[in-house]
């Protein structure tokens, strides 16, 4: 019996992650990005203290009900600031390392979840 999740065609599967970049629908993009069900973009962070409202504009904008933030190979708590941003702009904020997130973004996509993922590189 094949188990492997059924994902819609057009959606951004993240299928590797490592060394500074990450292969997501068979293109790789070098550094961070932030990657939605119908789309990825560049994301001009290295770290989570370069996490900031502007750049999670993208986000807010897409209005998902759920943002993964992958910070890099540990996970860091985020400022109580941003928490409180996104919160008022009606966005759950999940935290945990990057490749944590990256599993837990493709098994939501599986279930047609309006999820955006915030990959800090590694």
């Amino acid at each position: 019996m094949d188990i492997t999740p059924v994902i819609p065609a057009g959606r951004q599967l993240i299928k590797g992650y490592g060394d500074h970049g990450f292969t997501i629908s068979a293109v790789r993009w070098e550094g961070s990005v932030l990657v939605f069900p119908d789309r990825t973009l560049s994301w001009s962070v290295g770290d989570l203290s370069e996490v900031t409202e502007a750049s999670l504009a993208p986000v807010v904008e897409a209005a998902p009900e759920l943002l993964l933030l992958g910070c890099g190979a540990t996970l860091v708590p985020p400022s109580r600031e941003l928490r409180a941003f996104l919160r008022g702009a009606g966005v759950k904020l999940e935290v945990m390392d990057t490749g944590a997130a990256c599993r837990t973004f493709n098994v939501l996509l599986a279930e047609d979840r309006r999820v955006a993922a915030a990959l800090i590189a590694v």
